[in-house]
């Protein structure tokens, strides 16, 4: 046999001394000066011999048949020994007519994923094909070696080597894994000038490039100039757009590639499923789903994944659930993505007990599902399987992600545990804004409004920056103490990071400004709202309610925010805005037209709707109407005390104090709770609150000797609490 000849030429050509003696064998060299070497490794004299008596007695089918080895060999080991062949036959020699054959050499070595023999056998090579320029290009950015791909692709160009359509997208896609735009930039007008006109292959592989350095205008206007495009160049376009973050123009492109007769393919109906998610476009998703059951890919692991996701994030768990079911083949994400689902929709048992069943299958749990558990166990108040969990992550080594570590702030904090919240934080060596934002909501969910604004303070200690997840969660504590130089003092921060123009923040702002009694700034930060969601206008319309009492005008203003909604904006009502608009008519006195506003409703009345008119009922001292209401309320929802508690009240202002006694103890009988009153008062930047029967005020002491004082005083000087407000029944009591 040949090969059992030739048995030792490997060696002798790449372990040759000067002598032509065998030695150990060649240290591996660096990348760099493997891939950038100038000079060939020097053949072994005896070798060049062989090769000059072998060259010209080489059948054609011998070399066909050499060639067609060369396309497929079956492994590693034939590959070394197809090259030893090419060696001892004269190949790698200068003079050799065929040149083709050791370049394709290269290929094959890269295909097997050995670099370090592709690079030696490049460096050997006489003469350098596109080939093997193309194979070590590829085995460079395959292997992420992004910076030397770009630099190789420099050398390249300088030894006079013209690039063909197989060596851009590999150069362009170092580019935009680096972000490099003015790098994509010089390679596409280098395209340009070589190319003219390039394939639909490489213009598709500009177009992701310069989607993925983030310049969309690059790739739409390079898109819209193309005279052909393939379903390809519109993946590329589409997916592009989207990885952007830009979901509607996403949508537009996906129309408007439907319109001009392309059916989408199972990467395109992947990509923009988690568009319409985000979108909450739940009609198009269905119809994508549809396509893809029609066009046989709707088994498509990750289709059938992003249908999981589109259906949870559009509000429809339950949907979700039902194609998982139906899931042949289900991955860690298939299962990660239903868990936070079912956590993001508020069906926190259902997130827990699929966790579980997940664990009891033995699969390995990952960030994203113990982020997604955490979130549940403390929904559902479980801090003993919080504890658990905590334990868990700390033996898997996942307490290092910050994300994780937010959310084991968030559990602890809805168990009430808010000391364990802050010793997770303060053990934390990576404490970025999402760490920051955890504590301040979970000293919010505990009521502890002295250490959110001092949290809050403390961030810009740390040199962070709050983003605007921190306003939405400070602006409320602002709203509900009437801390409105804070509150101002935030908006000023907002306006000049440009976080102004976020419509959640916009929203906190103006509720902020309407429930500390300033109505026009809340409709002055209404009116530069570039962008307004349903919210926006729940908002705007019981803030116009709210200070629309003997009011015309506001009251004319609620209704026309109310029309523009609905005629302008395209939104359809929901309770919470008929709930707003029943506030908005019963406060003014006309529980008439509130009732009857309820009756013309499209959809049947919810306890909150009821409520509000109920609220009215108690503004205006309606007894009856009350009763009557306050009965088909307690049949909707019996877990909400604060209906009951108004239905007392009326009755306390009406002086039925049997019937206020019978409804307090229907609160303590239903086992309802009710939220505690509070005061607060601000000193310096420092807020004290007092919550009714607590006692838990570092100077309570002091504050109750205070008190006595002053009752002593009053009583003193014949001071009448009556006139105060407090009942006459009461008042023995106070001053016993």
């Amino acid at each position: 046999m040949l090969f059992s000849r030739i048995k030792n030429v490997w060696d002798v050509q790449l372990r040759s001394k000067g002598n032509g003696q065998c030695q150990m064998p060649m240290p591996m060299l660096s990348l760099r000066n493997l891939v950038f070497r100038n000079t060939p490794i020097k053949l072994n004299p005896y070798a060049n011999v062989i090769l000059a008596r072998q060259k010209h007695s080489l059948p054609i089918f011998f070399i066909t048949s050499l060639f067609h080895q060369l396309n497929s060999p079956p492994n590693l080991l034939e590959a070394k020994r197809l090259h030893a062949l090419l060696l001892v036959l004269g190949f790698f020699h200068p003079t050799s007519p065929h040149k083709s054959l050791p370049s394709q050499l290269v290929n094959v070595y890269v295909n097997f994923g050995s670099l370090h023999y592709a690079f030696l056998s490049f460096t050997q090579l006489p003469q350098k094909s596109n080939l093997a320029w193309n194979a070590i290009l590829r085995a460079l950015v395959g292997s992420s070696h992004f910076t030397h791909a770009i630099q190789f692709y420099h050398s390249m160009l300088r030894q006079g080597v013209t690039p063909d359509n197989y060596t851009y997208p590999l150069v362009l896609k170092a580019c935009s894994s680096l972000r490099a735009l003015e790098i994509g930039r010089w390679v596409h007008h280098i395209i340009l000038y070589n190319e003219g006109k390039p394939n639909l292959f490489v213009q598709c592989a500009v177009i992701d490039m310069f989607v993925k350095c983030g310049s969309l205008e690059d790739a739409r206007s390079l898109f819209d100039e193309m005279p052909v495009r393939d379903l390809a160049s519109w993946t590329a376009m589409i997916c592009g757009t989207v990885w952007n973050g830009e979901c509607l123009e996403a949508l537009a492109l996906f129309r408007k590639m439907r319109s001009e007769g392309l059916k989408p393919d199972s990467v395109i109906v992947a990509s923009v499923l988690p568009v319409c998610g985000r979108l909450e476009a739940l009609n198009l998703g269905m119809a994508l789903q549809g396509c893809a059951l029609r066009s046989g890919f709707d088994s498509d692991l990750y289709v059938s994944n992003a249908i999981i996701d589109m259906y949870c994030k559009c509000g429809y768990p339950l949907e979700a659930d039902r194609v998982f079911s139906y899931m042949v083949c289900r991955d860690i994400v298939s299962w990660s993505t239903l868990i936070a689902g079912y956590s993001q929709n508020r069906l926190y048992l259902e997130s827990f007990e699929l966790y579980v069943r997940l664990v009891n299958m033995g699969f390995a749990t990952n960030e994203i599902i113990v982020t997604s558990v955490l979130s549940a166990l403390g929904k559902l108040k479980l801090l003993k399987q919080g504890k658990e969990m905590h334990n868990f992550i700390l033996k898997q080594g996942l307490f290092t992600d910050v994300v994780v570590g937010s959310a084991m702030i968030d559990m602890y904090a809805n168990c009430g545990s808010i000391r364990e919240a802050e010793s997770i934080f303060e053990y934390m060596s990576d404490k970025d804004i999402m760490v920051w934002n955890s504590l301040i909501v979970g000293y919010h969910l505990v009521d502890d409004f002295q250490s959110v604004f001092l949290t809050f303070r403390k961030i810009w200690v740390a040199e962070h920056r709050p983003n605007y997840i921190t306003l939405v969660s400070v602006l409320p504590m602002c709203t509900q103490l009437g801390a409105l130089r804070q509150g101002k003092e935030i908006h000023g921060y907002a306006t000049k990071s440009g976080m102004g123009l976020n419509v959640s923040v916009g929203n906190s702002l103006i509720d902020m400004y309407s429930k500390c009694g300033f109505l026009e700034l809340g409709v002055k930060v209404f009116n530069q709202m570039m962008v307004k969601n349903v919210i926006t206008y729940n908002t705007m319309i019981s803030a116009c309610g709210t200070h629309g009492l003997g009011e015309k005008g506001l009251v004319d203003r609620g209704w026309l925010l109310y029309n523009s909604m609905i005629n302008d904006y395209g939104i359809k009502p929901d309770m919470e805005h008929y709930s707003c608009v029943v506030d908005l008519i019963g406060r003014t006195g006309d529980l008439v037209g509130a009732y009857k506003f309820i009756t013309r409703m499209p959809v049947i009345p919810d306890a909150n709707v009821l409520g509000s008119l109920l609220g009215a009922c108690r503004l205006h001292n309606k007894v009856e109407l009350a009763e009557l209401l306050a009965e088909h309320i307690f049949q909707l929802n019996i877990e909400d005390s604060g209906h009951y508690v108004l239905l007392s009240n009326l009755y306390a202002s009406g002086k039925r104090w049997e019937d206020m006694s019978k409804v307090r103890s229907l609160i303590k009988d239903k086992g309802l709770e009710k939220k505690p009153g509070c005061s607060w008062i601000q000193v310096g930047h420092c807020i004290f609150v007092f919550h009714a029967t607590s006692t838990f005020h570092p100077e309570l002491a002091k504050i109750e000797e205070t008190l006595d004082s002053l009752f002593l005083v009053m009583k003193s000087e014949d001071y009448m609490l009556a006139n105060l407000g407090f009942c006459s029944h009461v008042n023995d009591q106070l001053l016993t």
